[in-house]
């Protein structure tokens, strides 16, 4: 269906040239059929528009509507389904900024700035010039013998298979031409994140993909031979991710192709399962161990662990865990439940998990309370796309961002939610050689650089509008929010924010306190006391 225009211009074009050579009348439609024809022919060789490659002639028409009216336009380039916590803007500031394009916008905002939820960084009279916005943060704790520098903004974590292999290549050649990070996701680290050698986060999921032994648990020897490459920089042991924590997956065994097995280190065409906990540790006594373990295997390279937040003992746990052993973790990731550029279960996606806001929070909490959190760097990762977004996050404690609808959004992603389908538009989510065809991986690249440094551009103005000099300087106290229509309160108003060590001094916080006094190191789960306590009330 992809191509029944052009086929069917084709196809008019030698039934009305025939014709035309005995009536002449037929010679009109013989010429719009060729130039149809001639149309399909330039959309299919272009390299700057991936549906124009995968939709010839069809492709125009939306194109064409998008010049027809400012509504029209707005509905095309700016529509989505995310709702009223997603600014409709978005997606077409993106897509201004990987294409280089002017990215302002005339008659004022679109917010309604007395409306309850607005949100803002107060500006200073005496702002401070950008002196440059190659921002910058290096990862890596007493125990990392090889501490990375990392930009304040990363490609996120995004698998191949969930990706094609172009948009793969995209995303890993524009990391290396702009100097930044590209996060493998859990799928493995393959064939496609080499190619241009663009820096590796290399995610360790449930499944172990890449690090396995034939029945799934995790091989040491597998993990040594791929950790230790140049080319990767750190490792993320995923526990959760923010569009579906608690939940595993499976591959079904059609989709295990043998590039994916081949990356994944599984069987071709068998069922590839990632389960919904790991097993090579059960407790976070044995997480710290096994996170030891990895640096040792990988030369001493940094080892973090990214998740979604949920019961709020679990976290607190791996804080005393990291207390008893003497072990930390190089860095942590939060994920929110608002991420998720994939498919994922409807109740998942809508009701399960913490807020990336809320998590980050807790977590720099639980951390600066516990007197950790000046050797541990913190990442936040869930619908991170403008300065604006990055600068919310890091006034709350991160100290860089990921993102990965942003990302996608300039590979050329229209938001067709067919990610699941095999049928993506664009071809950035899916295997399908055909429709992937339409990325044309130079072009690409280019865009995904181009969105990287004109996001830490807009965030270097913002800082400097604001007075302040670097991102690290942004505070709770810089960001405003309008929580009714006659009160305006700074986010540290509105967040509690722990002191140095007050955990372990004694919380006055009660929820932070309750939370800390049932945390085990020994357990992830309630100790049985509490739980009949907590039943019996």
């Amino acid at each position: 269906m992809r191509y029944v225009a052009i086929v069917a211009s084709v196809v008019g074009a030698l039934v009305f040239g025939l014709l035309a050579l005995s009536n002449s009348l037929f010679l009109v439609p013989f010429v719009v059929c060729a130039v149809l024809v001639l149309i399909g022919i330039w959309d299919m060789v272009q390299t700057k528009h991936s549906l124009r490659r995968n939709y010839p002639i069809l492709a125009n028409i939306r194109f064409g509507l998008e010049k027809v009216r400012p509504e029209i336009r707005q509905y095309f380039l700016e529509s989505d389904t995310d709702g009223v916590p997603f600014n409709r803007s978005k997606r077409a500031v993106v897509y201004q900024r990987a294409k280089g394009q002017l990215d302002k916008r005339p008659f004022g905002t679109q917010q309604d700035v007395y409306g309850a939820n607005f949100e803002w960084i107060n500006h200073s009279l005496v702002p401070m010039p950008p002196a440059g916005h190659d921002f910058r943060v290096t990862v890596g704790g007493p125990e990392c013998r090889q501490p990375y520098s990392l930009s304040l903004l990363n490609i996120s974590a995004m698998s191949f298979g969930a990706l094609s292999a172009n948009a793969i290549r995209s995303l890993n050649q524009g990391a290396k031409l702009g100097n930044f990070a590209h996060d493998t996701g859990e799928g493995g680290y393959s064939r496609y994140h080499r190619e241009f050698g663009g820096d590796i986060i290399w995610e360790i999921g449930s499944g172990y993909f890449g690090c396995r032994n034939d029945d799934g648990t995790f091989c040491a020897d597998r993990f040594a031979a791929q950790a230790t490459e140049p080319q990767v920089k750190m490792i993320e042991i995923k526990l959760s991710q923010g569009a579906k924590p608690g939940h595993g997956g499976v591959l079904p065994a059609p989709k295990v192709t043998a590039e994916i097995a081949a990356a994944r280190g599984v069987p071709i065409s068998v069922d590839c399962v990632s389960p919904a906990r790991h097993s090579a540790f059960a407790t976070p006594l044995e997480m710290m161990h096994f996170i030891a373990r990895l640096r040792e295997l990988s030369g001493g390279k940094p080892i973090g662990f990214k998740l979604c937040i949920g019961h709020p003992w679990e976290f607190m746990g791996i804080c005393k865990a990291m207390l008893q052993t003497g072990i930390r973790p190089d860095f942590v990731v939060i994920d929110g439940a608002e991420g998720g550029t994939g498919a994922a279960p409807l109740e998942f996606v809508d009701h399960i998990g913490t807020p990336m806001r809320d998590g980050l929070l807790f977590a720099h909490n639980c951390l600066v309370g516990a007197g950790l959190r000046n050797t541990i760097r913190l990442g936040a990762a869930g619908r991170i796309i403008t300065g604006f977004d990055m600068a919310r996050v890091l006034a709350l404690g991160a100290d860089w961002c990921n993102a990965a609808r942003g990302f996608m959004f300039a590979l050329g992603c229209v938001q067709a939610q067919a990610c699941h389908t095999d049928h993506c538009p664009t071809g950035v989510a899916t295997q399908n050689p055909w429709r992937q065809r339409g990325i044309v991986v130079p072009d690409k690249a280019e865009r995904v650089r181009r969105f990287h440094d004109n996001t830490l551009a807009a965030l270097a103005e913002l800082v400097g509008a604001a007075g302040l000099a670097h991102p690290r300087d942004l505070t709770a106290a810089h960001l405003l929010r309008r929580v009714s229509a006659h009160e305006v309160k700074t986010f540290a108003e509105l967040y509690a924010l722990l002191a140095e060590r007050e955990l372990l001094a004694g919380s006055s916080n009660a929820f932070y306190a309750q939370a800390w006094a049932i945390a085990q190191a020994n357990s992830f789960a309630v100790p049985v006391k509490v739980a009949a306590e907590s039943r019996a009330a």
